[in-house]
């Protein structure tokens, strides 16, 4: 770790919602860190994804999707959150869906464009969907001339393809530099977290279209009993109606919420978890700055 070839620093991920820029940084890490699903706004948070090798320590910052509706306080909060991590990086990769290029596209390049001091790295994800790879290049060449990026590079983020090259494209941009972490943490999120984090997005993949966005974790218990961890999380909706949704017919969907959240807490912990849930009623939380502050949405702000 003392070579003077070693590298260090912060790499920002940004881009629009459902982009897959928290799969991109769970398969760089060899490791699911960041929660993720099919609907957009998953992430609500800017997490800190640790990668440390023999010659450098890749910092990633995995941030919420940048997009046009800021009007209740949790949008405004996360669009925030991921446009203050442009800000004290080393590079940024702005990562966009494949052919699919739209008007929160041109957003998050118009803030890179008034923003972004470091260099930027086009990252064009979800190439495993295109059959014809052929039609592929005129995009490539239009996004190109859009801005001065230092590379541009299609790769697959769930298949992993092309993620070896990206690496390397952005250790070539790094600094050198000592170690910023100890080489074997992970993330600067504490476990108790990454716990809620868990919870929510099984939340997000039992729920319907619309109800996952009225919906926050908070962990109440965080107990470490030896070989097991007991932990109590209180899931939040904004209305009473949406209670009865949560728990389910005879108490089902809750049932495998729990399930599901607690058999990856164990695979992430490495150690038994007794998981309890609760549902309350906090009425309009998600458009309230001082229940999101009270909340936990705070260290962005």
């Amino acid at each position: 770790m003392t070579d003077s070839t070693f590298k260090s620093g912060y790499v920002a991920i940004i881009g629009r919602p459902n982009v897959g820029k928290s799969t991109l940084i769970n398969r760089v890490l060899g490791q699911k860190l960041c929660i993720t699903s099919r609907r957009p706004q998953t992430t609500r948070h800017r997490i800190l994804g640790i990668k440390t090798t023999d010659d450098s320590q890749l910092i990633y910052v995995d941030t919420p999707g940048l997009h046009i509706d800021d009007k209740r306080a949790m949008n405004k909060y996360m669009n925030r959150a991921a446009a203050s991590s442009i800000d004290h990086v080393d590079v940024i990769l702005f990562v966009v869906d494949g052919m699919n290029w739209t008007e929160e596209d041109e957003q998050v390049l118009v803030r890179l464009k008034a923003n972004a001091e470091a260099p930027v790295i086009l990252v064009i994800n979800k190439m495993d969907k295109l059959a014809d790879k052929e039609v592929m290049l005129p995009h490539i060449e239009k996004l190109a001339a859009l801005y001065n990026y230092s590379n541009v590079l299609p790769i697959s983020a769930r298949k992993g393809v092309n993620l070896d090259q990206l690496e390397a494209e952005i250790k070539k941009l790094m600094p050198e530099g000592d170690l910023i972490f100890p080489e074997d943490q992970l993330t600067d999120r504490s476990s108790r977290f990454l716990a809620a984090e868990l919870v929510r997005e099984k939340l997000f993949r039992h729920l319907g279209q619309e109800l996952p966005y009225s919906i926050t974790v908070e962990i109440e218990q965080f107990d470490d009993e030896k070989n097991l961890y007991r932990i109590g999380a209180v899931i939040y909706v904004e209305r009473s109606g949406q209670k009865a949704i949560v728990i389910g017919k005879g108490g089902e969907l809750l049932k495998s919420v729990g399930k599901d959240a607690r058999l990856e807490m164990e695979s992430l912990f490495g150690k038994k978890v007794f998981l309890r849930l609760w549902v309350k009623v906090r009425e309009g939380w998600g458009d309230n700055e001082r229940m999101l502050k009270n909340l936990g949405y705070n260290d962005e702000l």
